[in-house]
């Protein structure tokens, strides 16, 4: 009988494990994998063949199955259900020698919020990206002898540094009842006996559905019991208006209030008046909101790498940093973004090199409080970001890129990998230039969209006047081209040539660096073609990532753009 485990055919793996495999499908024996490790080849096929050069494995050129992949996502959709309050109670008290006592129902327990806070020991949106959806817990229903229903739970969203929340839609029933309720509130002031139709049934009153009548009451008494005005209540927590837009870049020393929890339901002793000693009637809870939020990770990344795809973007931060990030000599290898951590002190307290940063991050709690002063602080760290490699169109959803751009936008300094084994290096420069550029104007176009729309005014008295900067005299949007795309093309960038190792390197490197000095000089227009964007001083740095040399003088680089 055939083994149960027995091996099928191996047609997929070469294609799923290329690095394992030789160009014609050869398998490398396990003893050559762990002593040689090939040079990551450029994809250009015009390029010297490389299958020559072998390097030893090292962290720079490591197996195909050391890398860490972390659970990420940078995105993420949650439907927020806020607690209901719970009911009051109709009770009377009951003891000996006292048969009829006066009523001692309880008052509901108030629903559950949901809040938000964002925190630096979260570093991705994977969590709640599982989720879809949020919960607060529902408030206790009240209990005899005057015990209070017990509060729901609240529910509280812990998010990376650098979200920002968008609200896409909500549902809150008791805004609606409470307007009816003003509405209905100017037509009647005293209590409202049941209305009977031809057929003897009671017509039905909109506000019946918000009492609670006490079960032993028979249909006759259910029928001609007298309601009152329900009572007019203070909120604990006010509802944010719509729609919620949140910018998270700080830390939260306190939570953000999003969907609030429903009041909790009144007892029977809250309806004691003169003419009414014993209310047969509570209030029930009210109902909870539900709102529905989109949350967007920007990575609050001191340095940004964008190249295109292959071109060593990995290897670089394997080489500055500790990470382990995943290396291969395919395309796409970089599927989400990366974070490392380049310590420039080394943890022994003596920087190699000499960094100060101003810190004017105020975590005050009291909102009253006047502004701290900025501080200057010793750097003794920064972090790169390694997005997955970027293709023509990027900017229009094609490839990787587009899904991970938005990193970028919050980068404090911009360095553009550019393999110099793969074809003409100011050629590739440009296109990475040209998608950066018109993502940012895009993304700018969408800001502007979504302030107008927040803009428009949905009172009584709309359109009466237009006060918004928004909107001309005539009614028309304002459009602002001028300088579209400057919040990525004004940040202080530089190039990192890497593979420089390679034949006919020094040539390519040699036009890049004269391109560069143009640039710099005003005679070469920006590369993104955007007017203003940054031209101070632009550098291009060769490296050979893979054998370590040059990525000192990236560090040096990268600590003097960020001192500004």
């Amino acid at each position: 009988m055939a083994c149960r485990g027995s091996r099928g055919p191996r047609v997929f793996l070469p294609f799923l494990y290329p690095s394992i495999f030789g160009p014609n499908g050869s398998h490398i024996s396990r003893f050559n994998l762990a002593v040689h490790g090939r040079r990551h080849a450029s994809t250009d096929p015009s390029a010297p063949a490389q299958d020559d050069i072998e390097y030893a494995t090292t962290r720079l050129n490591p197996s195909p199955d050391d890398y860490s992949m972390p659970n990420f996502a940078d995105k993420a959709k949650l439907t927020l259900h806020a607690g209901p309050g719970g009911h009051g109670c109709i009770s009377f008290l009951r003891e000996a020698y006292m048969a009829d006592g006066p009523p001692n129902g309880g008052d509901g327990g108030h629903g559950g919020s949901i809040y938000i806070q964002a925190v630096h020991s979260e570093t991705s949106l994977h969590k709640l990206a599982r989720r879809k959806f949020a919960r607060a817990g529902r408030g206790k229903s009240g209990q005899g002898s005057a015990k209070g229903g017990q509060r729901g739970e609240d529910v509280i969203l812990s998010v990376p540094v650098g979200t920002v929340v968008r609200e896409i839609s909500r549902d809150d029933p008791e805004a609606v009842e409470e307007y009816l309720t003003k509405k209905r509130r100017k037509r009647r002031r005293d209590p409202v006996a049941v209305e009977m139709d031809e057929d003897g049934e009671p017509i039905e009153d909109p506000d019946r559905k918000k009492w609670i009548l006490y079960p032993g009451m028979s249909s006759s008494e259910r029928k001609r019991v007298e309601l009152p005005d329900l009572p007019i209540r203070d909120r604990l927590l006010k509802q944010p208006k719509a729609p919620v837009y949140l910018d998270l870049s700080r830390p939260t020393p306190r939570p953000i209030l999003l969907a609030a929890g429903g009041l909790g339901g009144l007892g029977n002793p809250h309806f004691v008046s003169k003419n009414l000693r014993k209310p047969m009637f509570a209030t029930r809870g009210e109902n909870a909101m539900t709102m529905e939020i989109e949350m967007e990770l920007k990575l609050l990344a001191d340095v940004g790498l964008v190249g295109l795809p292959n071109a060593g973007k990995s290897t670089l931060l394997r080489a500055v940093t500790n990470s382990r990030a995943r290396v291969g000599n395919w395309a796409f290898t970089t599927l989400q973004p990366n974070i490392g951590t380049v310590v420039l002190d080394n943890n022994k307290g003596r920087p190699m090199v000499k960094s100060f940063k101003v810190t004017a991050e105020d975590v005050s709690d009291d909102p009253w409080a006047e502004p701290a002063e900025p501080e200057l602080q010793q750097r003794t760290k920064f972090t790169i970001a390694d997005i997955p490699g970027l293709i023509e169109g990027a900017h229009l959803d094609r490839g990787l890129g587009i899904a991970f751009l938005r990193h970028v936008e919050r980068a404090g300094v911009l360095a553009f990998v550019i393999d110099l084994g793969n074809g003409n290096a100011v050629e590739a420069l440009k296109a990475l230039w040209l998608e950066v550029g018109l993502y940012a104007q895009m993304r700018e176009e969408e800001e502007q969209q979504r302030e107008r729309e927040a803009a428009i005014d949905w009172s009584a008295s709309a359109g009466e006047t237009m006060q918004s900067d928004f909107w001309t005299s005539s009614g028309v949007a304002k459009t602002t081209t001028a300088g579209a795309g400057l919040h990525i093309a004004g940040k202080p960038w530089f190039v990192v040539a890497t593979k420089g190792d390679l034949p006919g390197a020094q040539e390519n490197f040699a036009e890049l660096r004269d391109y560069l000095a143009a640039v710099t000089r005003g005679d070469e227009p920006h590369p993104s073609g955007v007017e203003g964007a940054w031209i101070k001083d632009c550098a291009a740095i060769p490296v050979s990532a893979i054998n370590g040399h040059g990525v000192d003088r990236v560090i040096h680089w990268t600590v003097g753009l960020l001192d500004g």
